[in-house]
């Protein structure tokens, strides 16, 4: 397995479809949530802001099945190409990327996300 550098103990996650390849998201993982992925095939992160590990989709129910871990060339950062149940953000949209810059949302909300998830922002 190749070395991987976890800066701070976290390495950054780039999340992609593993059909469209259309980036869903971004995260943070330390080794334990890395470990966990590759051990259950299924994405695993570390929330920086609840300090908790956490398995997407365990609150919505919108999982992320890991077909492939790519690194980088430096160790430092990785893809998890998925298969994404339902909805990859929180805000009900299917990927975190559904606005421009300048505020213009171009991806509708496919989930409410109020009737998914128990706590409000996740």
């Amino acid at each position: 397995m190749t070395e991987l550098k976890f800066d701070g103990g976290l390495i950054p996650v780039i999340v992609q479809d593993a059909g469209s390849c259309a980036v869903l998201m971004m995260a943070w993982a330390d080794e334990e949530a890395v470990r966990l992925t590759r051990e259950t095939g299924f994405a695993h992160y570390w929330s920086r802001s609840r300090k908790r590990l956490w398995k997407k989709g365990e609150e919505s129910g919108h999982f992320q099945e890991v077909k492939r871990i790519l690194v980088d060339c430096d160790g430092d950062c990785l893809i998890y190409e998925v298969e994404q149940t339902g909805a990859a953000c929180h805000t009900g949209h299917r990927s975190c990327f559904y606005r421009t810059i300048d505020g213009e949302e171009i991806a509708p909300v496919i989930v409410d996300p109020a009737k998914v998830y128990k706590t409000p922002g996740h």
